[in-house]
């Protein structure tokens, strides 16, 4: 007889497997961003430098502008990341710091989810998988190539359209086998176009998407590109859009495209043989960085070796295109590097000629390179693993020590003139970064260097204003007015005579101040500092309604400046005492 029981079913088991493997992941994360996060503290703390101060953040006009104002240029996503600090933190340079640094850090989770796919498409899987992935964004997240474009926030658009780009690469190679779908395509589409709007570099994306499917999906075929007929479909208007997008750019700029004076889009190319070279050094043995290298254009072929750079660079990419099926990683990777390099490193002239931040999208490439190494090394589990935590060791010590450097203006134009001495940029910031702490005398070596370098027109300028600012600070206004003397020849503009009348009004020679003075008001009747410096002549003597005149005039040029109520204040005052 059978018995009645009911027969209870296990339930099945918890995966414990999986979410244990999730945490130890999540973990890892964690550990990943605290150690991006403390690689690059010093830069979190760190002050504005350079180009920081023309950003919308420190102008006047943007303090109570709406959103729209923000918007209203040609880099929207960028222009809202920097209004939503703004918002939150106003002209604090904390907060700018610490967004590039959590920027640098999500583009490094990218990393890892791109290396992961592509590591999958080459063979691996598994754990093996994972840790090689997980190395290749550490890799990315720790090297200090990445410096400038973490630490410098005008380079905020580099780290934004960069992750807004692998974002959409990331979505791309996980689409299922059979072909992109619309939904897939349409996301893939939205980032390109805010990532190509954010930094116009971007716009190289559907070649990177072509190189993919051609090189995986199966390997060395486009029928994966046919697979993907929908993303490609709609690419072709983007992509149209986006090289409309890239060449209004170009025309309207004058520091990158064919209207760059000075260099041929030949010449470029030729120095740019020798750039990569240069790049992929510093890649390597990240010695020698510098915000601002003294490299020389390349005029002719065997103008600084350039024949040889661009043969160099054809054997590379023989070599990557004849070994693809030996080492697929390396080869990828090494195509990958050229074709994310080629916006800034090929013929459209940029007006400098190397820049670090440059390397920040091409380095995906070179992270597969060095993935491609560390998969066919034959040494032990442990070894490996090992000898990749010293080397991500040194990295992070290294970036850690390059972070500092960018902690303060002085310190990172100090370090750019110990390395391209005698260059104009380095030695004029380092002299305005000295001015600015009142160490106005040793600001005076670094103005009579950068005067040395030979600039023209607005550049010289600009040079001799502020030598001569540094010449009245350090106690010599015979120098300082000779100095604006020699900018009023090149440039007869309000500042500068507004400058002499400050400096003559100064030390009592009001008839030359008033003089100088009356002349700037004449050039330019909106030039606010003029009636300062005249209010407070007129001040002195004792002429306080022609006083209090001016100081209301500067008050409705520009409402709230703190010297001319001071100005206003005084006038006041002596009218209370009479």
């Amino acid at each position: 007889m059978k018995s009645t029981k009911r027969k209870l079913r296990p339930h099945p088991a918890a995966p414990a497997a999986p979410r244990k493997e999730a945490q130890w992941w999540a973990v890892g994360l964690a550990a990943a961003a605290l150690a991006t996060v403390i690689a690059y503290w010093p830069a979190i703390r760190a002050q504005f430098v350079f180009d920081d101060f023309v950003l919308p953040f420190t102008q006047r006009e943007y303090a109570t502008a709406g959103l729209a104002k923000w918007l209203s240029g040609t880099r929207p996503a960028l222009m809202f990341s920097f209004w939503a600090n703004f918002v939150t933190s106003g002209a604090q340079p904390f907060a700018y710091h610490l967004t590039n640094v959590l920027l640098h850090v999500a583009a490094g989770v990218l990393v890892f989810i791109i290396a992961r796919r592509v590591l999958s498409f080459a063979g691996e899987d598994g754990a093996r998988r994972d840790w090689l992935a997980a190395g290749g964004a550490a890799l990315f997240l720790l090297h200090p190539i990445q410096t400038e474009s973490v630490a410098y926030v005008a380079s905020r658009s580099e780290l934004l359209s960069v992750s807004l780009a692998f974002a959409a690469f990331a979505v791309f190679l996980y689409a299922r086998p059979g072909g992109i779908g619309w939904l897939r395509s349409a996301a893939v589409l939205a980032l390109f176009g805010a990532a190509v709007t954010t930094k116009e570099h971007a716009a190289v994306l559907p070649a990177l998407f072509l190189l993919t499917d051609y090189y995986w999906r199966p390997a060395f075929s486009f029928s994966g590109a046919k697979r993907n007929w929908r993303l490609y479909g709609l690419m072709v208007a983007g992509a149209a859009a986006a090289s409309f997008w890239v060449l209004r750019i170009l025309r309207e700029s004058n520091s990158a495209g064919f209207g760059v004076k000075g260099v041929t889009p030949w010449e470029y190319f030729l120095t740019q043989c020798r750039a990569i070279w240069f790049y992929l050094r510093l890649y390597v043995i990240p010695v020698g960085q510098n915000v601002d290298h003294d490299f020389p254009l390349s005029h002719g072929l065997l103008d600084g070796g350039a024949v040889f750079g661009m043969a160099a660079l054809a054997a590379v990419a023989s070599a990557a295109i004849i070994y693809r099926k030996r080492f697929p990683l390396a080869s990828y990777g090494t195509l990958v590097f050229f074709l994310l390099i080629a916006p800034t490193s090929s013929f459209i002239p940029i007006l400098d000629p190397t820049a670090e931040r440059r390397m920040y999208l091409p380095s995906l490439g070179l992270v597969f390179v060095a993935l491609e190494a560390a998969r066919k090394l034959r040494v032990s589990r442990a070894a490996l693993r090992y000898g990749s935590l010293a080397v991500l060791a040194g990295l992070f010590f290294a970036t850690l020590s390059r972070a500092a450097v960018w902690s303060t203006p002085l310190s990172l134009w100090q370090d750019s003139v110990s390395k391209s001495p005698g260059k104009y940029r380095p030695e004029f910031q380092a002299g305005y970064a000295l001015y600015n702490q009142g160490r106005c005398k040793e600001a005076l070596s670094h103005y009579e260097r950068a005067g040395r370098a030979g600039r023209s027109g607005l550049d010289e300028y600009t040079l001799l204003i502020d030598w001569g600012l540094a010449y009245e600070c350090a106690g010599d206004s015979r120098k300082a007015i000779e100095t604006f003397q020699r900018a009023a020849a090149i440039s007869k503009a309000a500042q500068v005579y507004s400058l002499m009348g400050f400096v003559y009004g100064k030390h009592g020679r009001n008839p030359e101040a008033l003089a100088a003075l009356n002349t700037a008001a004449a050039i330019d009747p909106n030039w606010y500092f003029t009636y300062i410096y005249r209010g407070t002549v007129y001040t002195v003597l004792g002429e306080l309604d022609k006083a209090e005149a001016d100081f209301r005039r500067a008050l409705k040029l520009e409402p709230g400046e703190s010297s001319a109520l001071r100005g206003l204040a005084v006038v006041q005052a002596r009218r209370a005492r009479r």
